[in-house]
């Protein structure tokens, strides 16, 4: 069974709640866990669930954020599913953040600005997540910035890959990329009042972390 848990997204300027990413998990033997392998959810139950979870979401702020894959990004079945969640949860925004998993799909940028126009169509954003790792470098990602309206820098993903010493350096080097592109920039993965402290000094004011709230599952059933 697959559920979404609700993590929010912050504007410490003001200490308000911009948004909340909806983060998928799977619940096996009475625990809900990180999926082994995302690619590997059915399209049609990854599809069903953005539909009972948008028909159930009552929240008063601004946006709620989707992962995707490149190769789910532009699947028509989940496109679908993602034009019927925003229509339930209008006036919310929705936003697809694409991530850097690597998947057996060769897809290219123009397929990628294709669909991003199309969603665009639709008031539905698009936001580029993992920036500066896996595939997510700025040289992949530069044919794709104009059409973006977010990115997310994942502070997580640098630990995982032992390179805690480079997030100084990367953050500033991708707050200029927004500020070059007009983008937002969400900080992903703050942990405690040193990293919170390190994103004051570098003016970033939109964060999400467990400094600011850990993520909780929202219950489709009572026996959830």
């Amino acid at each position: 069974m697959y559920r979404y848990f609700l993590q929010p997204q912050l504007d410490v300027s003001n200490n308000s709640p911009i948004g909340y990413e909806l983060l998928i998990r799977q619940k096996t033997a009475d625990k809900w866990v990180l999926p082994h392998n995302f690619a590997s959810i059915p399209i049609d139950v990854q599809a069903d669930l953005i539909r009972r979870t948008a028909q159930k979401l009552m929240l008063k702020i601004g946006s709620v954020s989707f992962n995707t894959n490149r190769s789910q990004f532009i699947d028509n079945t989940i496109a679908q599913a993602i034009l019927t969640a925003q229509q339930h949860i209008y006036p919310l925004n929705l936003v697809l953040e694409v991530t850097e998993e690597v998947t057996d799909d060769d897809i290219t940028d123009q397929q990628i600005i294709d669909q991003v126009r199309f969603f665009d169509q639709h008031g539905i954003q698009l936001s580029l997540d993992d920036v500066g790792t896996g595939v997510n470098t700025y040289d992949h990602l530069e044919p794709v910035l104009p059409y973006a309206s977010e990115i997310k820098f994942a502070m997580q993903n640098f630990r995982q890959e032992k390179r805690e010493a480079e997030i100084p350096a990367n953050l500033k080097f991708w707050k200029q990329v927004a500020d070059q592109h007009n983008l937002r920039l969400i900080l992903e993965g703050v942990e405690n009042q040193e990293e919170h402290d390190m994103a004051n000094d570098l003016q970033i004011d939109l964060r999400q972390g467990w400094f600011y709230g850990k993520p909780h599952l929202f219950k489709l059933d009572p026996t959830d």
